[in-house]
């Protein structure tokens, strides 16, 4: 179809709480293909730039395309003031916005500072994910002793300064974009998006939530097919993060693309179109798994024994009914799914840690009107799915984070903290134990209620 025939798509909205989410679909093609993106440009002004407009044409002709902006940007519904995206804003919207166009599986098109969230929901949710294609993104951006290609700490806060204070200015395009500096109209273009995605303010606490967020461990767990393409001359995600990514996401495709260029609609963009059609159009059906990546909780009640030893059979056993029901209003209200009970514990598994560890603090403060503590204990991992029960270690660290920690108290694997950068939790370091039963030292920290 012409470029000037081709129907500018209508924005729709997909209902996320009472939050709305904006989302764009256009093109045909046997498969889904949903963008997981940066808040570079909102959608309604991305059909505005003809180079731009030829790749979202492109990418339309092999495949149905959803590309939305996530809430706190563009059309979509603001976030609360103390919340910025983040790993669980971007489970939510990218599940909001494939249910409402009904799509079941989708391949997932992580893009630049979208690239974590899609490395995130294809962990989590195998089974609707038929493929993933990465570009010019990371797992992590801040070094650490297991991941040396990030940047050294120091310098975080001189970087995230220097993208508020040039936000929306040529200076940013010349570093994100640097082929398109000559180009007037695509130059005005983009300007004039970041201006209408967001403020200079939320693009930079945004990107302080993304460095604090790192997904490099869930890595080993993505099941779908892999491409990871990137621009070797890129400034701002350098060419070894997406080293990192191929090498350690299971059989993932890997190509290295000539150009500076960090912005995916900059610069030489049917280079990286090729390569996702001919991906995609190639892609086998993904083998079914019984591997997810879940947050995995546990609880106890303190001193259970004694409490039953005192109240008598028939008393304990209408407390243990009236706690049960508690917790299990709880793991309702925030999503969570019971594997089992213990005796005078539950096992639960949420697909969002910050809801695990919110439905493990409202839990706790419900069960004291009933004059009972407990201990809860979450880890985020790969759990084997046993019919209705789960497996794995992931399950046996969770178990083992719970017996540490102290009555009315929420401890959690470092993994948790990780993911749940920017959701306003807050910890308190407990250091260093050895997991009875798992490999390795593991540093836990209390939620500070």
């Amino acid at each position: 179809m012409p470029a000037d025939e081709f129907p500018i798509p209508e924005t729709r909205y997909a209902r996320m709480g009472d939050a709305q989410i904006a989302y764009q679909v256009w093109g045909d093609g046997p498969v889904d293909l949903v963008a997981s993106r940066p808040l570079w440009a909102p959608i309604d002004l991305l059909w505005d730039e003809p180079r731009v407009a030829h790749t979202l044409e492109r990418l339309g002709g092999f495949a149905r395309n959803v590309w939305f902006d996530s809430r706190g940007t563009g059309s979509s519904s603001a976030l609360a003031p103390e919340m910025f995206s983040g790993p669980e804003v971007w489970l939510d919207d990218l599940g909001a916005v494939m249910a409402a166009m009904g799509s079941e599986k989708a391949a997932l098109l992580g893009l630049e500072d979208g690239g974590p969230g899609a490395l995130l929901y294809a962990a989590t949710f195998p089974e609707r994910v038929s493929a993933l294609i990465l570009v010019n993104t990371h797992a992590r951006y801040v070094r650490a002793d297991d991941y040396l290609v990030g940047m050294p700490r120091e310098l975080l806060e001189r970087y995230v300064e220097a993208m508020r204070s040039t936000w929306a200015t040529m200076p940013m395009l010349e570093f994100l974009a640097p082929s398109m500096v000559d180009d007037e109209l695509w130059s005005r273009w983009w300007l004039r998006s970041q201006r209408l995605a967001c403020t200079p303010e939320y693009a930079s606490a945004t990107w302080r939530t993304l460095t604090g967020t790192n997904v490099h461990h869930v890595l080993p767990m993505i099941q779908a097919p892999t491409l990871v393409l990137h621009r070797r001359g890129n400034r701002h995600v350098r060419v070894q993060h997406a080293q990192y990514l191929a090498d350690h996401i299971p059989d993932a495709t890997y190509r290295e693309l000539d150009g500076d260029d960090h912005v995916f609609l900059a610069g030489d963009t049917d280079a990286l179109v090729d390569e996702i059609e001919e991906f995609l159009t190639g892609v086998r059906p993904p083998v079914v798994s019984d591997r997810v990546l879940a947050t995995v909780l546990f609880t106890d009640i303190v001193g259970s024994s004694e409490r039953a030893s005192e109240l008598g059979d028939e008393r304990w056993h209408r407390l243990l009914d009236a706690h049960n029901a508690v917790v299990r209003s709880q793991l309702e209200r925030f999503r969570g799914r019971e594997i089992n009970t213990t005796g005078d514990g539950f096992v639960a598994t949420f697909d969002s840690p910050a809801r695990a560890i919110r439905c493990g603090i409202d839990t706790a403060a419900a069960l004291r009107t009933l004059g009972l503590e407990i201990r809860v204990g979450l880890h985020t991992g790969e759990v084997e799915l046993r019919g209705d029960d789960i497996g794995g270690i992931a399950v046996n660290t969770a178990a083992r984070v719970q017996a540490l920690a102290n009555p009315r108290e929420v401890l959690v694997s470092r993994t948790v903290v990780d993911l749940v950068a920017g959701s306003a939790i807050e910890f308190d370091d407990r250091g260093e134990h050895e997991l009875k039963g798992v490999p390795g030292t593991w540093r836990l920290f209390a939620v500070r209620a």
